[in-house]
């Protein structure tokens, strides 16, 4: 649900960019505990709690006016952000939107902003556009020691692999990821992985899902984008919920996850506010999805983007700024806190 720095796009600005936990999950994190956002099956009887990384929306740098994460953690609960966007260089060097330098700039002191407060990171790679690693990157392994440049970099204890348009439609930039990142697991233990990419109304494409099956690739949470689905005035919590249910059914007939499993390697990252093609996620559509997210116990809950959680001073600016919509500051983000899994 990211993409790179896309002056336009993902509110206009977001194709070119383009879940946290709460208090108790911030105390896990400062503890050094860790936990598998995998999934649970019937017989386990208790639901353990989110892993720490499970709500974390999107924060992205590149651009405008990055909201302070300090004030959004100490009023909302969130205590991890997914970071966005890891692009390619040149030569597979993995930066920043591309140009920022993984240390000593503006998101090296993001990531040790918020982890003295408490929360952790999840960067992002890829995304709608820009230079992506997924595609320039010669080979799995190329694209592996590119992956693990950044866990390095930061010690990382999640990532996120945001693939969409021209790299999600090549089957071979796929099986170049899945293979990349079965490296990447098997020389990281308890590595969290997510992957994020666009769905339709009825669910996503389970092509990416079904290669990763064959190649025993398991991915903690498969997430999908259930937003530009076009058209004004539809009812997007009911949509989103559609489309995450198309998500548990790739999913399940993939791997032969039981329902419950299904879910627990599903997840969805929505839009707040208007979307890029006009449709209005509200705040109370985010409760629904929130409530539907914890009843179905999913392994991930994120949204693009913390920059838009707040209020615009006038009209909509059609940015990356604020939501278009009615809301007190943060509140998307309160509310998708709330998710305990």
């Amino acid at each position: 649900m990211s993409t790179s720095a896309r002056p336009g796009s993902r509110s206009r600005k977001r194709r070119l960019l383009r879940g946290s936990a709460i208090a108790v999950c911030a105390a896990a994190v400062a503890t050094g505990t860790t936990a598998s956002a995998g999934a649970y099956t019937a017989t386990d009887g208790v639901r353990p709690a989110a892993a720490p990384q499970a709500v974390a929306p999107y924060l992205y740098n590149g651009w405008g006016n990055p909201p302070d994460p300090i004030e959004v953690m100490k009023a909302t609960g969130v205590s991890w952000f997914t970071m966005a966007f890891v692009l390619d260089a040149g030569g597979c060097d993995p930066r920043w939107d591309g140009s920022r330098p993984l240390t000593g700039g503006v998101d090296q002191e993001t990531v040790d902003t918020v982890r003295g407060a408490g929360g952790d990171v999840v960067p992002s790679f890829g995304g709608a556009s820009g230079a992506k690693l997924e595609q320039r990157c010669a080979d799995a392994g190329a694209l592996a020691g590119a992956y693990q440049k950044v866990i390095d970099a930061y010690g990382l204890k999640a990532i996120d692999i945001d693939i969409e348009g021209d790299a999600y439609n090549d089957p071979a930039v796929q099986q170049k990821t899945i293979d990349a990142l079965k490296q990447v697991k098997a020389d990281n233990a308890g590595l969290v992985t997510y992957v994020t990419f666009p769905s339709n109304q009825s669910g996503p494409d389970g092509s990416m899902i079904r290669r990763a099956a064959d190649s025993g690739l398991e991915v903690d949470g498969w997430t999908i984008m259930p937003f530009d689905f076009g058209g004004a005035g539809q009812n997007m919590a009911e949509l989103t919920k559609q489309a995450t249910d198309g998500l548990k059914n790739a999913v399940k007939d993939a791997y032969g996850y039981s329902d419950a499993e299904a879910y627990g390697h599903s997840g969805l990252s929505s839009m707040n506010g208007i979307t890029d093609v006009e449709e209005t996620v509200t705040t109370d559509d985010f409760t629904a999805i929130k409530d539907y997210a914890q009843e179905h116990h999913l392994a991930r809950l994120s949204f693009w983007s913390v920059n838009r959680d707040r209020p615009c001073p006038g009209a909509y600016p059609n940015d990356d700024t604020c939501s278009g919509v009615d809301q007190e500051r943060w509140e998307f983000s309160r509310i998708f806190a709330e998710f305990t899994g």
